[in-house]
């Protein structure tokens, strides 16, 4: 298996990175949900850790949306 996480804002979806398991992009996924800077950024919208190895377009495991200000 292996597990992708993304960002999201208004111009699209950017890939962060692709881990081999849900810990491992749980522990980025978390980390960046904390991050100064995306809190601070304000166009960063949300996260999500999608299971990339699912046939389609993947499964969204896990989805994290900023607050706005």
């Amino acid at each position: 298996m292996s597990f992708s996480v993304y960002s999201h804002d208004a111009w699209g979806t950017a890939h962060v990175g692709e881990f081999a398991t849900l810990e491992q992009a749980r522990e980025v996924f978390t980390a960046l949900c904390s991050d100064r800077w995306f809190l601070a950024d304000g166009t960063v919208k949300g996260l999500s850790i999608v299971d990339s190895s699912s046939s389609g377009e993947g499964r969204t495991v896990e989805r994290f949306s900023f607050g706005s200000s």
